[in-house]
């Protein structure tokens, strides 16, 4: 399996959060391939601005290949893939998260049940 990690999944693994189950721990270590889109990064440093997560952004973007984690830029065709998607969502990072997932394809691994509603490829951790 390939896995697209949500945001704040990402954020959890990264900081050991008790959030980040041993069944969300187990499907990552046996996943193939694990991504984090830069969009993640994006999301956090704005939310680093706005005093809204405190984390440093220099070690998120280390985090991801000390995890061994994969990055997935954000390409043209992903954006594209944006007027796909039904009205589900107005987070323009979900979106993209999505849109990614979806053209990749990458099962897309979110504690976020609303997302649940744009594909098959969206797996909701409980």
């Amino acid at each position: 399996m390939r896995l697209l990690l949500d945001t704040h999944i990402f954020l959890w693994c990264v900081k050991g959060d008790r959030r980040c189950s041993k069944a969300v721990q187990t499907k990552i270590l046996h996943a193939s391939e694990v991504y984090v889109s830069s969009a993640s990064i994006w999301e956090a440093a704005i939310k680093i601005k706005l005093k809204k997560l405190d984390v440093n952004v220099a070690e998120l973007v280390e985090a991801i290949s000390k995890s061994g984690f994969l990055e997935l830029p954000i390409t043209a065709y992903h954006a594209a893939a944006i007027c796909h998607l039904p009205d589900i969502h107005r987070d323009p990072f979900d979106r993209i998260l999505i849109a990614q997932a979806i053209t990749e394809p990458l099962t897309f691994l979110t504690a976020d049940t609303t997302l649940r509603n744009y594909s098959d490829l969206v797996e909701v951790i409980e």
